[in-house]
């Protein structure tokens, strides 16, 4: 596995940390790579529906 460093609105991990105290992750990386395999399922059954230039998330 490889290390990221990765800036995120205090609120977000606020909620991420949330997610980790109530159980429903063991921690912020796993809940974190649970939303970006999420992202990355999502997107490949985008990709099969449109065009692959076309992007369906916003900049945050």
């Amino acid at each position: 596995m490889e290390r990221v460093t990765l800036r995120i609105p205090k609120q977000q991990i606020e909620e991420v940390e949330q997610m980790v105290e109530t159980g429903q992750f063991p921690n912020r990386s796993e809940a974190i790579r649970s939303a970006v395999r999420e992202m990355l399922s999502e997107q490949s059954e985008t990709e099969t529906r449109q065009r692959p230039t076309e992007r369906s998330w916003a900049k945050v």
